[in-house]
């Protein structure tokens, strides 16, 4: 018998690892010899880092930056074994780390997320995965691009400050003191949303008033973004109006693909081929997979779903677990997902099925009945 389990964390409960751990103790139970290979996955957002490095045995450098406000913080990233750096710009420019008060997309920056990236290239680091979720921003990563040397000038030539305030303002890019390394560097965006730079689906527009932007606020932030692709147009000779994704994370997908030459991929396509999952699955007997609640978020393309459609192109079945199971999350089964189960067996609050107790236990019992099942039915 050999499983592969390839679980998203259960946020707020265990890890990815953790679950990966209890899931064995379940199987093994029933099938003391199996062998298990656990690989920590996550979807681009939250937890990303901690998947990626936990399954290269990477390690995480935690440094002081700027956050949105240009307050210092310490924030993390990841150094993967292969030398590749992760990064969730969140940790340096994310909604959480202002209060609502401060909340204000005309004067947030990326500044924190170029120095995450700054200081990856000066310990070596050429190859980056970015995850763009959850930012506080609405300054297309000009704050980023700061941070890595770039210069932006008005019309009389004087350097700009900060902020989605200064898009429409940008007149010329000044690139003479970009770090040099940036011509080596690769980067892969993890990007789940397609929405353009701007207009009626772009980044101000859809998502700058939940980062406390006034309506007046986002029609100004909408031609900032509008002036500035035409601006990135005439001088880099790059034209990110109708690339999808360019809106996420106020423009700063736009950013990167402008300057860094970035891809913007969905964030389980990256971090599946980065741990490799469809060599690791081959000839197993089941793959396991799931995330806290399975729903229609899921069925959109979230992680189960993207482990899903790798086991079924070898014809592998899939089983999914999840604290919290919606009607919804039938349409999974249209998906590659086989069949799915609640590790909750009786009505307890929200507070109480979240704890690490109640995880481990519902999580190990349930995945012995399952393979139970399984036994009998192989009988």
């Amino acid at each position: 018998m050999k499983v592969v389990v390839a679980i998203d964390s259960f946020k707020g409960s265990m890890s990815s690892r953790e679950l990966g751990n209890t899931i064995e103790e379940g199987i093994k139970r029933v099938y003391p010899d199996a062998e298990i290979i656990k690989i920590p996955i996550a979807d681009g957002g939250e937890g990303t880092v901690q998947a990626l490095i936990e399954e290269s045995d990477g390690k995480f450098i935690e440094i002081e930056v700027s956050n949105p406000l240009m307050k210092k913080i310490r924030a993390k990233y990841g150094i993967m074994g292969d030398n590749t750096a992760v990064i969730e710009m969140a940790e340096a420019s994310g909604l959480p780390l202002i209060s609502i008060e401060e909340r204000n997309p005309m004067k947030t920056t990326t500044y924190g997320t170029g120095q995450l990236i700054k200081d990856a290239i000066e310990r070596g680091c050429r190859e980056f995965i970015i995850g763009i979720g959850g930012s506080a921003t609405n300054d297309a990563g000009v704050g980023m691009l700061q941070a890595l040397g770039y210069k932006f000038l008005d019309k009389e030539g004087k350097e700009l400050g900060v902020g989605g305030q200064i898009l429409s303002e940008i007149a010329t890019i000044d690139s003479k003191e970009r770090l040099k390394e940036l011509d080596e560097c690769s980067f892969l965006v993890a990007c789940d949303v397609d929405n353009p730079f701007f207009g009626e689906r772009g980044a101000a527009e859809i998502y700058s008033r939940q980062k406390g932007a006034t309506e007046e606020m986002v029609k100004i932030l909408d031609r900032g973004l509008r002036d500035f692709s035409e601006v990135i147009k005439n001088q880099l000779n790059v034209d990110i109006s109708e690339v999808k994704g360019a809106g996420a994370a106020g423009g700063l997908g736009g950013g990167l693909v402008a300057f860094l030459d970035g891809k913007l991929l969905p964030g389980i396509d990256i971090i599946l081929e980065k741990v490799k999952l469809s060599e690791k699955i081959e000839n197993a007997d089941f793959v396991i997979t799931g995330e806290g609640r399975l729903d229609l978020q899921t069925a959109m393309g979230k992680a189960p779903v993207g482990v899903a459609k790798i086991a079924k192109t070898k014809n592998i079945p899939v089983i999914a677990l999840a604290g919290g199971v919606t009607n919804e999350a039938i349409k999974l089964n249209q998906l590659g997902i086989d069949s799915f189960f609640s590790i909750i067996n009786a009505p307890i609050s929200l507070e109480e099925a979240m704890t690490i107790e109640k995880t481990y236990e519902g999580l190990k019992s349930n995945v012995e009945q399952i393979f139970n099942l399984i036994k009998l039915l192989r009988k």
